[in-house]
C-alpha cells in the first residue's frame, strides 16, 4: 500500500489540510503504516493531478493560508476499489527485517544478542505504552454516528497492534531466557 490510500480514507471523513492530514496520519495509520511528511504532500500532489482531489486556498488574516483537500467522486471510487481488492494473501507473507537480521545472528556473540532483545523488548513496551492510549483519542475524534462506525474498525486496528506488541515482548523474553542458558553451558 502506499499512503494515498491511507490519505484517500481519511478524505473519505471530511476535507482536511496538508496539515491536519500530516497529524491525523501520525496519530492514527502511522501506528502501522510508517510514512514521512514530504511522502504526504507528494501523493496529495499527485492524487490532484489524477483527479482523486480538489483543493482550494483559505485564506486567513492571523496564519499562513491554508489548502484544504477534498476527495473527488473518482478518487471515492479508487478507495472502494482499493478496498474490494483480494488483499489477505498477499498480507499474509511475512517480511521483517528484523527477523532476517535474527536468523544470521549465531555471527554475534551472545551478550551482544540479549543486549539486542533486551532493546527490542524495550521498544515494544514503549509502543504497546503508546498504543495503550488510542483508545482515548479515538473517542476525542468521534463526533457522529457516522464515525463511531467508523471508530469501530479503528479500535479494530489499534487491537491488532496491542496483540502484535504482547506477543512480540513475550517473543523476546522467551529468546533472551534461551540465550542466558546458552550462556552457562
Amino acid at each position: 500500500m502506499s499512503a494515498k490510500y491511507g490519505l484517500l480514507g481519511l478524505l473519505s471523513y471530511g476535507d482536511q489540510s496538508g496539515y491536519d492530514l500530516n497529524r491525523t496520519f501520525s496519530h492514527s495509520i502511522n501506528n502501522f503504516w510508517h510514512t514521512q511528511t514530504s511522502q504526504i504532500y507528494k501523493e496529495l500532489t499527485s492524487m490532484e493531478k489524477v483527479g482523486w482531489l480538489t483543493s482550494h486556498i483559505v485564506y486567513q488574516e492571523d496564519k499562513p493560508n491554508r489548502k484544504v483537500y477534498s476527495i473527488t467522486e473518482l478518487g471515492r471510487e479508487e478507495l472502494h476499489k482499493w478496498l474490494d481488492k483480494d488483499f489477505i494473501e498477499k498480507e499474509m507473507r511475512i517480511r521483517n527485517l528484523f527477523l532476517i537480521k535474527v536468523f544470521f545472528l549465531g555471527e554475534n556473540k551472545i551478550d551482544e544478542n540479549i543486549l539486542l532483545f533486551k532493546e527490542y523488548k524495550a521498544r515494544c513496551e514503549a509502543t504497546l505504552n503508546r498504543l495503550e492510549k488510542i483508545d482515548s483519542n479515538i473517542e476525542k475524534f468521534v463526533e457522529n454516528e457516522k464515525d463511531r462506525n467508523r471508530s469501530l474498525y479503528w479500535k479494530m486496528t489499534a487491537r491488532y497492534g496491542d496483540y502484535y506488541y504482547k506477543m512480540c515482548i513475550e517473543w523476546a523474553n522467551e529468546m533472551i531466557e534461551i540465550l542466558e542458558k546458552e550462556k552457562t553451558k
